[in-house]
C-alpha cells in the first residue's frame, strides 16, 4: 500500500449543473478515497482527495478523463498535509 496524500484540486471549465461533483465522488469512494467536491463561485469544483498515493493519482487522471462530464478545460493541484477526513462530501 503506497503512503497517504492529500490533494486539492481546481477543476475548471463547464463543470457545474451537469453532475461533475458526483461523479468526482463516485470515483473517490470506488477506490475508498475521501475528501470532498464543492462548486465555487467562480464556476469551478474544488475537489479534495485523500487517501493511499496510488489511488489518489488514479482518481486524479479521472477529474479530466473521458468520462468526466461536462467539459474539462484544466485541473490544477497541489497537494497538501494530509487531514485524515472520515468520509467524502459533496457541497
Amino acid at each position: 500500500m503506497s503512503a497517504p496524500r492529500r490533494v486539492v484540486a481546481l477543476v475548471d471549465g463547464q463543470v457545474q449543473g451537469v453532475g461533475y461533483r458526483w461523479f468526482v465522488r463516485q470515483a473517490a469512494t470506488g477506490r475508498g478515497l475521501t475528501g470532498s467536491a464543492t462548486n465555487l463561485p467562480d464556476g469551478r469544483v474544488e475537489v479534495v482527495l485523500e487517501g493511499p498515493d496510488d489511488d489518489v493519482r488514479a482518481a486524479l487522471a479521472e477529474l479530466s478523463g473521458p468520462r468526466a462530464p461536462g467539459s474539462v478545460t484544466s485541473v490544477e493541484h497541489r497537494d497538501e498535509d494530509v487531514q485524515a477526513v472520515p468520509d467524502f462530501t459533496v457541497r
